[in-house]
Formats: structure tokens, C-alpha cells, sequence
């Protein structure tokens, strides 16, 4: 007898392997588009305060004294730079990107608005904490559900450094 290494499988055993199949398409499908959500929402929420540290042509750009902080926010004087608008009385902007009063902050006015954003290389990376943090959670979206694990520690390495890098020129 001879043995051609063919076999023949049922019909509901085919079945069941095409179906588990579209199941792994359906569920790798399912979370690069979460990871894609994820990081869109990352860069939207980044982008309205990023948009006015990095675009500053046409915006009014000056300086605050900060007068006065609460827990999330600081207030004080724009004095504007070079003579590029007009001075308000106050404004306010993000404790986290000031050193509190006393601080003088390079910065540039959200239009039609009383918020001011740093500007400068500290300013930009400080936007970009969001982007930051949707990196981290994407990473572990692409490395744990996904299966590509450099490119995961990769996303994560550069979400951290995102993070450290704004940490460390906010604090120096």
C-alpha cells in the first residue's frame, strides 16, 4: 500500500479552520484600529496647544509675569514681545510649564483668548505630552495583542523619552 500524504478533511473541519482564521484577521484587524484611535486621539489632544508653541507667525507673542498660581493654573501679565500686539493685564497658563510666581515665561497667545502656551523647545514638548502618553498605551496594544514586540518597545522607548524629555527642560 502505498502512502501519498494526502488527507482528505471534512467539510466542517475546513470550515472551522477558515473561521478561526477570519477570527485572527477580525481580532488583528480590531486592534490596530484601536491602536490607530488611540494615537489619534493622542495627536489631537496634543495639536491644540502644540499648533501655537511650534506655528507662532501671525500669534502674539510676549512674555507673562506670573502673579498668581491655584493647582492648575497660573495668571499674570502679558507684556507683548518687540511690540507684536498689546499687553494684558491676565492671562493664564499651565502651572506645570512655569516655576511659579515670580517666573517670567516666554510664550505665545491662543487667538481670541486669555490662554497663553510656553513657547520654545519646553513649551513644544510639553504639548506633546499626550502624544507621549498614547504612545506608551499604544505600545502595549502592538507588543501584547498585536505580537510585534520591537515594534512595541520601540513606540513605548519613545513615549518615555517624549515624557522625560519635557520633564527634564521644564525643570531646568
Amino acid at each position: 500500500m502505498a502512502f501519498t500524504g494526502v488527507t482528505k478533511r471534512s467539510r466542517g473541519r475546513r470550515a472551522g479552520e477558515n473561521a478561526y482564521g477570519l477570527l485572527l484577521i477580525a481580532k488583528n484587524v480590531t486592534m490596530v484600529l484601536v491602536a490607530a484611535l488611540i494615537l489619534a486621539a493622542g495627536v489631537w489632544s496634543s495639536w491644540g496647544d502644540a499648533k501655537p508653541t511650534m506655528l507662532t507667525k501671525g500669534l502674539e507673542r510676549g512674555t507673562v509675569a506670573v502673579s498668581d498660581c491655584d493647582d492648575e493654573w497660573c495668571t499674570g501679565s502679558f507684556t507683548p514681545a518687540d511690540g507684536g500686539g498689546k499687553a494684558h493685564g491676565r492671562v493664564r497658563i499651565d502651572k506645570a510649564v512655569t516655576d511659579g510666581t515670580g517666573d517670567h515665561v516666554a510664550v505665545a497667545l491662543k487667538p481670541g483668548t486669555d490662554h497663553a502656551v510656553r513657547t520654545g523647545i519646553a513649551g513644544t514638548l510639553h504639548a506633546w505630552v499626550p502624544f507621549g502618553g498614547s504612545l506608551l498605551l499604544t505600545s502595549l496594544i502592538v507588543a501584547g495583542g498585536l505580537r510585534l514586540r520591537r515594534t512595541g518597545w520601540v513606540m513605548g522607548l519613545l513615549g518615555v523619552a517624549l515624557l522625560g524629555a519635557s520633564f527634564a527642560t521644564l525643570t531646568l
